[in-house]
């Protein structure tokens, strides 16, 4: 029996991981073991309860106002005591999150193989964003397998060297995600009071974005929607206490900006289905969003999805006042551009990338 381990501990992480867990659930010579660290406590949990996934092991390694030392001793610490108990053939981690960069490093310490979900993707700038770039390619450095989204990932894990028969072109699990969460009838919640107003939802939490550029790009966004009065935006905001001072002082007390607590992933899936345009400096929303026919507009200097730009699902905004709001009013003002964008092939996969996942892992019993 082949013992499969996956590790993760953000709300994105469990989005993109829950699918693979259902997945790999159901192959009958496949024994699937799941850690969580909590490193997002209270949303981590609610994206859990959304894909009914049970964790075998909770490291629960939050605490207030941790800081990535904190997060990296404790998961690095945990997954070592994990790892040795249950002694898997190999650790699946995703993306670009501290707990998968310290589970990783656990496991390359023990001399477990990791493979990496989400393999591949660049901006070649360790401090954007910070610190998921040296996060990835740590990673990447500690792996034996690499599934890697789309074909422009793969050929820059080839650039660096990794072996070809060692990656695998999968798609996105976050295209996996929606069709457990997107229904065709859902209503009421923040879709009642629209009145006929185009929904926009915007997403910013990174913390290179933190500070002054988050301020400018809130100050762009208000004065874009003071000129639109068809424009209601929603923003659930990120706990973390220094976006939420931003984001109360800036867009607080606007009647067609609403500040809400975070959402589940069903909630926050299904409003995005309704959406007119997404602003966002998150990475899995670059990705599903197009796949349910929304234009993004993304709030950060660079972005490692450039297959979205090239495809013309993605605007790169940047964080500067003005180019936020000149990326803004064009989506707003431009039918031709915003139909361009809302039509474009979405370049993330068909929904099927879970399967592929486990199909390639499952093949190393043969080999």
């Amino acid at each position: 029996m082949y013992k499969v381990a996956l590790v993760f501990g953000t709300r994105p992480e469990a989005i993109k991981m829950c699918p693979l867990v259902h997945e790999l659930r159901s192959r009958p010579d496949c024994e699937t073991f799941v850690a969580v660290t909590g490193q997002h406590r209270e949303m981590l949990g609610e994206v859990l309860a959304v894909f009914g996934v049970t964790p075998d092991a909770d490291l629960d390694v939050m605490t207030p106002r941790q800081t990535l030392f904190d997060i990296t001793e404790r998961v690095l610490s945990g997954m070592r005591e994990l790892l040795i108990r249950e002694k898997p053939d190999i650790l699946l981690v995703h993306g670009d999150t501290t707990t998968s960069f310290a589970s990783a490093l656990a496991a390359y310490y023990l001399g477990i193989p990791v493979g990496h979900v989400e393999a591949g993707l660049r901006t070649y700038d360790i401090r954007s964003p910070y610190p998921e770039e040296f996060n990835r390619q740590a990673i990447d450095s500690l792996s034996d397998v690499f599934f890697a989204p789309t074909e422009t990932a793969r050929g820059a894990l080839l650039r660096e060297g990794k072996r070809p028969e060692k990656i695998f072109v999968t798609g996105n699990t976050e295209i996996d995600a929606l069709k457990y969460t997107v229904r065709a009838g859902y209503t009421g919640g923040l879709l009642e009071n629209l009145n006929g107003q185009r929904l926009v939802i915007m997403t910013a939490h990174r913390r290179e974005n933190l500070g002054e550029p988050m301020r400018r790009m809130f100050r762009a966004v208000r004065r874009v929607v003071d000129e639109h009065p068809d424009v209601t935006l929603v923003y659930p905001v990120h706990p973390n206490p220094a976006v939420r001072e931003a984001a109360d002082e800036i867009l607080g007390g606007h009647s067609r900006i609403l500040l809400t607590d975070p959402l589940d992933a069903y909630r926050f899936h299904n409003l995005m289905a309704r959406a007119y345009l997404v602003l966002t400096d998150s990475g899995g929303i670059q990705e599903s969003a197009p796949s349910l026919g929304v234009p993004v507009i993304v709030l950060r200097d660079t972005t490692e999805r450039p297959e979205g730009v090239a495809a013309g699902t993605l605007l790169v905004a940047g964080t500067s006042e003005q180019g936020v709001y000149d990326a803004f009013t064009l989506l707003l003002g431009d039918a031709e551009v915003y139909a361009a964008m809302a039509r474009a092939e979405n370049p993330y996969g068909d929904g099927f990338a879970a399967r592929r996942i486990a199909d390639a892992l499952l093949a190393r019993i043969n080999n």
